[in-house]
């Protein structure tokens, strides 16, 4: 009987002691998740900013051939 209740007792103890392991288990997995959330918004916020960046260079093409064609039309007008 003294053996069973030693086993039990040095269960429980083994047991108590894995406990803050799985806290701090836990708390890295919380951790990875939160970095893994923040990766996501750095990639959105960086996909965001290149799109800006297209949308701004495109306009700057607009405005390239607008003035192309404005100095095309000068060109004739000064030709005449």
């Amino acid at each position: 009987m003294k053996k069973i209740a030693l086993t039990v007792a040095v269960l429980a103890l083994g047991l108590a002691a894995c406990q803050p392991k799985a806290d701090e288990a836990a708390a890295n997995n919380e951790a990875a998740v939160e970095n893994a959330a923040d990766a996501d918004v750095n990639a959105a916020v960086d996909a965001s900013n290149v799109a800006d960046n297209a949308l701004d260079a495109a306009g700057n093409a607009v405005d390239a051939a607008g003035n192309a064609v404005d100095n095309a039309a000068a060109a004739v007008d000064n030709a005449n």
